[in-house]
């Protein structure tokens, strides 16, 4: 054990010795990058560092909830783009997710995007969400129980289709095609060149002329599918008061500089949407089913909940709410595994020091690791291996020390798309165990995870038989998330002005209600 040569800190850092030229690259997992990284965690504890080859600074991984608050303190610590996501700018750009705070693209494209993710927004998507669900489960009952579906693979073309239709109004129809759409394709094996560059000396990138050669194709395709996307819209705008995602990026000014994104800007906006708007969902529902199936008093509650709530009945917005246990399974399951395994951050100051005991200098990068962060014992006590959606019961969640659980990111760089993750996971899990019950085609599985940039369970097959109990094509009338108020009789009236302050459109949504109803 040993701490970084050239920091003498308050108390070291601990962690592998590096080695001349390559440093700790032969510490690092080639196969799986986060789950190296919790093995080091499991050796050395919530702190410990890693010197990469080409780097001014250290690669700091952190796993407890204590030192991980810190972090999250905006005002000390902000966004670091770290190794892997800096490949990633190769064909996501200043997208969201790999742009910098201080690039004048991120935040004219986060004033943007921001209404356009809010619960204003969400609803007006719900019908695209559960017209591509319904695709998939026509799918698998056709096909009949006796078949084995690969869940990550079927997931995946689940989700694109979601996001390409609810966001950009345009359809993969990726379960019409025997293999998984050329866009997933090449997004797979640019993920994993991304990822694999952080795990290599610079030098021996610039020799795999084969690989560099299909990763500059694979970007190229990439970018001409959002291009044509954009191209298709502007000769063939939507009609006249629909409006989606692409609409917005391409007609909505900043409201604080008064400019449009760039059609540049788009395109990676685009491209990070697909790529982060499916794989990591994709990866959520694959583990999700994955553990409702090796926890069967767990899946039975959660039919159960199912039932009670849909009964016969297709799924409408107002019925999410109600399925308060199934939103439970879906973020323990975020919390064992968390399809996005790590954020990183830089400190805003030359130096500091966390938790009273490591300095940190600026060219410092700090990788929280989700995986572990999930698992402190001092926040989940003996049960942190244990699945168990009662961990995000209402006691429990109010209980819990701030930043124990962060999926999707911290602060003003957390996932513009949560909302849209969630409702779209929610949906379809109600749906599949309405209409299925669930096995493993192997009962001996073992879980394997997959890794590019996100985590996802890999060769994982299930057969889904019918249930007896079929959902009638039309709904009930469901109890409404929110009933008007009702409006007193009154021979007088009085001026109204309804003020709002809102970044995500559901402020705004309130207020046009209220007047309205006044």
């Amino acid at each position: 054990m040993a701490s970084t040569r050239g920091y003498d800190g308050v108390s070291p850092i601990p962690g592998p010795h590096p080695k001349p030229l390559i440093g700790n690259l032969d510490q690092i997992d080639p196969h799986g990058l986060a789950q190296g990284f919790m093995r080091l965690a499991g050796r050395y504890g919530e702190i410990f560092a890693v010197n990469l080859p080409g780097r001014n600074g250290r690669t700091i991984l952190v796993s407890s909830q204590r030192l991980a608050d810190e972090l999250c303190d905006e005002e000390r610590f902000d966004k670091a783009v770290h190794e892997a996501l800096r490949h990633a700018k190769d064909f996501a750009g200043d997208g969201l997710f790999t742009a910098r705070t201080e690039e004048a693209n991120w935040g004219k494209a986060h004033r943007v995007l921001m209404p356009a993710f809010g619960p204003e927004a969400l609803q007006g998507m719900f019908d695209g969400m559960a017209d591509i669900a319904d695709q998939l489960l026509l799918k698998w009952e056709r096909l009949g129980e006796s078949s084995r579906f690969d869940v990550a693979h079927d997931t995946t073309r689940l989700t694109l289709d979601t996001i390409a239709l609810c966001s950009f109004s345009y359809r993969f129809n990726s379960f019409y095609t025997e293999g998984m759409n050329p866009f997933v394709e090449a997004m797979v094996r640019a993920l994993e060149e991304a990822g694999a560059r952080m795990r290599r000396v610079p030098v021996q990138t610039r020799l795999m002329l084969l690989t560099q050669r299909q990763y500059g194709t694979d970007i190229r395709f990439m970018h001409d599918v959002a291009d044509r996307l954009i191209d298709q819209r502007l000769k063939s705008p939507l009609p006249e008061g629909a409006t989606d995602i692409l609409g917005t990026m391409l007609e909505a000014a900043d409201p604080v500089t008064g400019e449009r994104l760039s059609k540049e800007n788009v395109r990676y906006q685009m491209v990070t949407f697909l790529i982060a708007g499916h794989e990591t969902t994709s990866g959520l529902l694959t583990f999700a089913i994955y553990e409702l199936l090796r926890n069967p008093a767990v899946r039975a509650r959660a039919q159960a909940e199912v039932d009670e709530v849909l009964g016969r009945n297709r799924p409408a917005l107002e019925h999410l709410p109600r399925l308060t246990y199934l939103d439970q399974v879906l973020k323990e399951t975020l919390r064992l595994w968390p399809t996005a395994p790590a954020f990183a951050v830089h400190c805003r100051s030359e130096e500091t020091v966390l938790g009273g005991q490591y300095r940190i200098r600026r060219e410092d990068e700090i990788l929280v690791l989700l995986p572990t962060l999930h698992r402190d014992a001092a926040v989940w006590g003996d049960a942190a291996e244990t699945f168990d959606p009662g961990h995000f019961s209402f006691e429990n969640v109010r209980n819990r020390p701030p930043n124990a659980w962060k999926p999707f990111g911290n602060g003003q760089h957390s996932c513009i798309g949560r909302g849209f993750a969630l409702q779209e996971a929610q949906l379809f899990l109600a749906m599949l165990l309405q209409r299925f019950d669930l096995s493993l085609a192997n009962p001996d599985y073992h879980l394997k995870i997959r890794e590019t940039l996100t985590l996802k369970p890999a060769e994982m097959f299930i057969h889904a038989a019918r249930r007896a109990v079929e959902p009638n094509s039309s709904t009930t009338d469901p109890q409404p998330a929110l009933a008007p108020a009702p409006v007193p009789a009154s021979g007088t009236s009085a001026p109204l002005t309804v003020l709002y302050g809102s970044n995500s459109g559901s402020a705004k949504a309130f207020a046009h209600r209220i007047a309205a109803d006044s």
